[in-house]
């Protein structure tokens, strides 16, 4: 069923966009409805992943990377909070091209440790090289790219790029337009605050009046 959401929301998004923007999708995956507080949220430019059950439990929480379909692989990266947040290879990227699933998780290259404490884990041939080569470089062309953690546990995730690209979500409120906030979007960006108000306005009637946009 998420699949399937995922896919209508990105329907939508390129059909409001009108090309294939890039952006973050928060998605939770519990379909046995196992893990209750599983969540997936995204604020001040933090992507919050919890899941509050056993790690055995087929639970998943992350986003979406969309806009990236038809690409070929060249480098991505996260921050984490801390060191603590890496727990063996997740979070992590999932790759998925058409040569196969590729998996990229923070345990499987080196860290860079920040001034203000948060880690960064960037993939690239280089970077997976030097961790010793765990896991292959995706190969192929991109159909779908996730982010998420599938262990008990959180992880507070930001500065969130793929193949050069911040990735943020789009605008779910009018405030998150306003105090500048429009500078901070690339799915699409925004000109001006009102640009931004008018694509959440857009968003909104499309999801009012879904018959509208077949």
């Amino acid at each position: 069923m998420r699949k399937l959401l995922v896919a209508a929301a990105a329907v939508l998004t390129l059909a409001l966009a009108g090309t294939a923007a890039a952006a973050l999708e928060p998605f939770t995956f519990d379909p046995g409805n196992a893990c209750p507080g599983v969540t997936s949220t995204f604020s001040n430019g933090v992507l919050h992943l919890a899941k509050p059950c056993t790690t055995p439990t087929n639970a998943s929480a992350g986003a979406e990377i969309t806009g990236v379909n038809g690409q070929t692989f060249t480098s991505a990266s996260f921050t984490l909070a801390n060191a603590a947040q890496c727990q063996g290879g997740s979070p992590r990227f999932n790759v998925v091209t058409s040569a196969g699933t590729f998996f990229l998780g923070c345990n499987n290259v080196v860290p860079t440790t920040n001034a203000n404490g948060t880690v960064t884990y960037t993939f690239d041939a280089a970077t997976i090289a030097a961790g010793g080569g765990q896991v292959p470089v995706p190969t192929g062309t991109i159909t779908s790219v996730e982010l998420l953690i599938d262990v008990q546990g959180t992880a507070d995730v930001s500065n969130v790029m793929f193949n050069g690209q911040l990735q943020v979500p789009s605008p779910t409120s009018k405030g998150e337009c306003k105090h500048g906030g429009w500078k901070t979007f690339t799915s699409p960006a925004f000109k001006n605050q009102g640009q931004c108000v008018s694509f959440f306005n857009h968003q909104q009637h499309a999801i009012a009046h879904p018959k509208h946009h077949h």
